[in-house]
């Protein structure tokens, strides 16, 4: 279908002072990769949708569960056990037959994170974890994209775009100039500290809305600003951060492993193996399958007792903090096999 036979769709937006029918081919022109179809790729990816973006790309390994339907809202009950990626593009795609969706069900690492992004103009940057946050980051810089950046935690989300291409030359900040400790950040996932529902439709609105205005060609982007929102008093407050990047990135940090409920079961008793519980001492005694408990506040004065081990697993209860620790043992010991439990425990916990 042509954008021309499709104006009556885009009228309302067509009509805005300054937008017109020239705004409207380029955002059908533009190509944007969403990472993460969970709490803010879903409302993300339904704008973008819904406003016309031409081609959408959809990123995401996981599948839909009972907790995610609260926030992320492209999936119902039925859904439960499908792929998040196939699901909500077969609805995408419905919504609006005159874009092109794609769904790419796989982990955004290391090794393919540079060929994934190549083809698109524009990074959406929807994930849960600092791991992945700072890949991409990482990875638009070298390839001198744009990342529209969101965070949301309990009441309080955050959005911003970062390297932007500015006039003179230089790049915006990027998410290493705001937060350069972020993969070491232990600020817990939603699973674990929670978050209102409202929260990520209000931050995922804000991220599609810089994606148009980036297409479109808005001089008052969020590039150089951080937006906060404060969903209990309803106040929002734009942060000025430098105008330009001070932070050189010249390679990506290597991911992590995650691995699967069924492929710990079957790897903690090979030979040379470790399995270390990352959680505080008490949340181990509470409830633990098994393996030494090596709380993460204090991992780095175990190192003797780990280093004679070729294969380390970790886990914790959602899998935030044995992803830390898993960096932090990957740095210490580089010729080490270290994985991390994926989504951790808890989601077990009644079938044990």
């Amino acid at each position: 279908m042509k954008t021309e036979e499709n104006w009556e769709r885009y009228h309302c937006q067509i009509a805005l002072p300054g937008f017109g029918k020239e705004s409207q081919h380029l955002l059908h022109n533009a190509k944007v990769l969403i990472v993460g179809a969970g709490g803010l790729g879903c409302p993300v990816a339904q704008y973008l949708t819904a406003a016309g973006i031409g081609t959408i790309g959809i990123a995401d390994n996981d599948f839909v569960s009972m907790s995610n339907l609260h926030r992320q809202i492209l999936y119902t009950p039925d859904d439960i056990g499908s792929l998040k990626v196939n699901v909500s593009s077969e609805k995408l795609q419905r919504q609006n037959p005159g874009i092109q969706i794609k769904a790419l069900p796989l982990r955004v690492t290391s090794e393919n994170v540079m060929d994934l992004i190549a083809d698109y103009d524009l990074i959406v940057e929807g994930t849960d974890n600092f791991e992945t946050k700072c890949l991409l980051n990482d990875a638009c810089v070298l390839a001198g994209k744009p990342l529209v950046y969101g965070a949301i935690y309990q009441y309080e989300g955050q959005v911003s775009i970062w390297n932007v291409l500015q006039d003179d030359g230089s790049y915006s900040p990027n998410y290493r100039d705001v937060f350069p400790d972020a993969e070491s950040s232990q600020v817990p996932n939603c699973s674990e500290g929670g978050v209102i529902p409202t929260l990520a439709g209000v931050v995922g609105c804000m991220q599609a809305n810089e994606v148009i205005k980036y297409f479109t060609r808005s001089k008052d982007l969020l590039a150089g600003k951080l937006w906060l929102m404060d969903m209990m008093s309803g106040k929002t407050t734009i942060i000025k951060l430098k105008k330009q990047t001070s932070t050189p990135i010249v390679s990506l940090n290597e991911s992590i492993q995650p691995i699967t409920w069924e492929e710990l079961d079957k790897k903690k008793n090979e030979p040379a193996t470790l399995l270390i519980d990352v959680r505080s001492e008490e949340e181990h005694q509470i409830f633990n399958i098994g393996g030494q408990n090596l709380p993460l506040d204090n991992l780095e004065s175990h190192w003797d007792e780990i280093a004679d081990f070729q294969q380390i697993i970790l886990y914790c209860a959602s899998g935030n903090r044995s992803s830390k620790a898993a960096r932090m043992i990957k740095k210490a010991f580089p010729d080490s096999a270290v994985y991390s439990l994926k989504n951790g425990i808890e989601p077990h916990r009644n079938g044990l």
